[in-house]
């Protein structure tokens, strides 16, 4: 395999398809910019995450610190990878329709205390 390097990053688009199905543009989470700044530099970001590339310019240790949260956001990329992050990590919300307990994807003990299933009906 070819070895990773900045410009072949940039050159690949970014998808999640986990979380963004029909892509960042559909959404209506992001704007058209902050779309194509995912588009663009999602690579670079995650493959400097995962230690595949080490940072060659001032550029790409900003990404870094921001997306380890080391400094604040401060140009439209790295804003862009904040709000994305910020939408992925958004705490589950309970439905009212669903059970009264929120439970997380690694719980396998989903029987619920017989005194929350304690129906009463009086004639």
């Amino acid at each position: 395999m070819a070895a990773l390097t900045r410009e072949t990053l940039l050159r690949k688009p970014f998808n999640d398809f986990r979380h963004y199905p029909y892509g960042f543009a559909r959404s209506g989470d992001f704007s058209i910019r902050e779309s194509d700044a995912l588009l663009h530099y999602g690579c670079l970001i995650t493959a400097l995450l995962a230690h595949e590339l080490e940072p060659e310019t001032e550029e790409d240790k900003n990404l870094l610190a921001v997306a380890r949260g080391e400094q604040g956001a401060v140009t439209p990329v790295e804003k862009a990878w904040a709000k994305y992050q910020a939408r992925i990590n958004r705490p589950k919300v309970g439905s009212m329709y669903g059970r009264s307990k929120i439970y997380d994807d690694g719980d396998t003990d989903y029987r619920a205390s017989t005194e929350d299933d304690d129906l009463v009906v009086e004639d």
